[in-house]
């Protein structure tokens, strides 16, 4: 397991009754900080919210912070460590620049499903690139296993498209409880996000997985076939030696600080085929000999996979709701 800054021994005290210890949940202009002398619940200064500005969230679940603890009723986050990573979107408040959903990762877990709702494949590509850019090893949950008797063939197209990208494709079922411990397999000693749209079963499985915990879940809407956010803001949970975060249901995911001569590293399947691109510039969309658009001709790689690559490269602003 790796030694990461977000699991190392924390210190006891620091240097003017200072502190270091890490965000597990946040709920608005509060923040809840594990320190090893308890869970501190602390606002942020007032100059670390400038420094965030471009960010609808300057601190966030998964953040090793420095908390003054000098006035004990009132301790505050006066610093963030430097981040390993994070997973980020583009905001849905377009006054702002960008919305970082969890940080100091080791695994994302992207629940998915095929059926009530239904996981757009275009969200599923656009949650991989993040993850991808930002060097998150991602495992796919398709949930609500139970309801695909009779979808064989769906099913089985969906795992093909990842798993021939490279991803690991788990069938998940919080009625049966199927592959609840090939998940949890996956937690020991680490930290690990649980993301997707609302309704996949984020919260199910976390209360699965952590009966103890205060863990809301929500129905399916009737007349739209979309879930009900019940999660509304990030929560993380101590696991088997690791956390695991519970974040709320993501209705769109716009990407943000993706360059398009670099899009093409961030699908995997991709990546692999453009050293046989007769040109090494080639932006796999109209040049001859390009050996990513012949391996879509021929089935290899998922024309889902590839329209999405086009949509992406085609937004200016790499941003859709």
């Amino acid at each position: 397991m790796s030694t990461d800054a977000c699991r190392r021994p924390l210190p006891t005290t620091m240097e003017n009754a200072k502190t270091e210890g890490i965000v597990t949940g946040s709920t608005g202009s509060w923040y809840e900080v594990a320190t090893p002398a308890g869970t501190l619940r602390c606002r942020i200064r007032g100059r670390l919210r400038l420094r965030g500005v471009r960010s609808t969230n300057p601190v966030v679940v998964g953040d090793r912070v420095v908390c003054d603890t000098e006035d004990d009723l009132n301790p505050a986050i006066t610093d963030i460590l430097p981040r390993r990573n994070y997973v980020i979107r583009r905001a849905s408040n377009l006054s702002k620049e960008s919305h970082i959903i969890a940080a100091n990762i080791d695994r994302a877990l992207l629940m998915t499903t095929l059926f009530s709702p239904q996981t757009a494949r275009e969200f599923v590509d656009r949650f991989l690139v993040t993850c991808e850019a930002y060097k998150v090893p991602v495992t796919i949950l398709l949930s609500k296993a139970d309801l695909l008797e009779g979808h064989r063939e769906e099913e089985q197209d969906f795992c093909l498209t990842y798993r021939r990208a490279g991803y690991d494709v788990l069938r998940l079922s919080g009625s049966t409880g199927e592959g609840v411990e090939s998940v949890r397999a996956l937690l020991a000693g680490r930290t690990t996000l649980v993301a997707g749209n609302s309704g996949v079963g984020k919260s199910t499985l976390i209360g699965s997985l952590l009966p103890g915990a205060e863990v809301r879940t929500g129905s399916i809407s009737d007349s739209h076939g979309k879930g009900r956010h019940t999660t509304t803001f990030s929560t993380m949970y101590p696991i088997d030696g690791g956390y695991i975060i519970d974040t709320p249901g993501i209705k769109g995911f716009g990407l943000i600080d993706i360059d398009d001569a670099e899009l093409c590293r961030y699908f995997p399947e991709m990546m692999r085929l453009a050293p046989d691109c007769r040109f090494y510039n080639c932006t796999h969309t109209h040049e001859p000999g390009c050996a990513v658009r012949e391996a879509v001709e021929r089935g290899e790689v998922a024309w889902s996979r590839y329209e999405s690559y086009l949509k992406i490269l085609d937004e200016d602003d790499k941003y859709r709701k």
